[in-house]
């Protein structure tokens, strides 16, 4: 049995994540500032901006035996604009040079981690270059939560390069959501502006969860980004309309479903084997997916 530490575990993915796994057939081993709210797993406290915390979680302590094979780190804070930008970019940066290094201490040699459709350019106040937009072109920051998710992919490459055996896969995930919170997506249909910001793309908590597994099931060596989003857009309404009354004039480069995400998660399909298995239209109704 694969022994994995999931950081971030409490958080929203998290809790999903660390769910997924234990019923994947994997050890778990939580780590947050917060118990894990799972029942039956292996949890501890720790705050991973203190180095030795992060060394001792993913080495061993106590009754929380070494032995890590993989480590998913989720854990920061999750969006801007919720602390002050040097807060932010002291935590996530800080949390996340810790717990790799530790990772590294412990001979672990695949990681997946949490980083964000953010560095795509979101929230679009500058339109995107095209759409559906990939991992082809460069990181465009806004925003200091996503300038740390950008410096964290380059730091992903450079520990890479340092260490040809480590395999580590970034996963942009979209704006994660529990079926609780589909209710709220009809409501958007009105007005195409209010979901713009992310070309009204989501990742369902569950699709999310089975792309982390997919993810460590990749063990390629070096580093590699992925978007990782649900199937199919929030809205009703079609591509074609919420183009138009958002971002006319930008390139659409293939295709496109009515419905069709256009954060394109093409490469975690054909790289991953990451196919979403949910969508807010199986649990409230609404136009099926194209």
């Amino acid at each position: 049995m694969a022994r994995a530490a999931v950081t971030g575990s409490s958080g929203k993915l998290g809790r999903a994540v660390v769910t997924h796994l234990l019923e994947e057939g994997w050890d778990v081993l939580a780590l947050d500032r917060v118990p894990s709210p799972v029942a039956g797993v292996e949890s501890s406290v720790v705050d991973l901006t203190d180095h030795g915390q992060a060394v001792e979680a993913l080495g061993g302590f106590d009754e929380h035996r070494a032995g890590i094979d993989a480590l998913v780190h989720l854990a920061a804070i999750p969006a801007p604009g919720l602390r002050p930008d040097a807060a932010t970019f002291a935590n996530n940066a800080t949390a996340s040079y810790n717990v790799y290094s530790a990772a590294l201490r412990a001979g672990v040699r695949k990681i997946v981690w949490a980083s964000s459709e953010t560095v795509l350019g979101l929230p679009f106040d500058e339109p995107p270059p095209y759409v559906p937009v990939d991992e082809e072109y460069a990181p465009r920051p806004t925003t200091t939560y996503s300038l740390v998710k950008t410096l964290e992919e380059e730091l992903a490459r450079q520990l890479c390069r340092w260490h040809p055996d480590l395999s580590m896969t970034g996963l942009r995930f979209s704006n994660v959501m529990y079926p609780e919170d589909y209710a709220e997506f009809p409501g958007w249909d009105a007005d195409p502006a209010v979901r713009r910001w992310n070309l009204w793309g989501y990742i369902d908590a569950r699709d999310g969860a089975q792309a982390v597994r997919r993810g460590l099931e990749h063990t390629e060596p070096g580093a590699d980004v992925f978007i990782v989003a649900n199937a199919d857009t929030v809205m009703s309404r079609p591509n074609a309309e919420l183009l138009a009354a958002e971002f006319p004039g930008v390139p659409v480069t293939r295709e496109l479903g009515p419905n069709e995400t256009l954060l394109s998660i093409d490469k975690a399909r054909r790289v991953l084997g990451f196919e979403p298995q949910h969508s807010w239209r199986d649990e409230v109704g609404g136009q099926p997916a194209g």
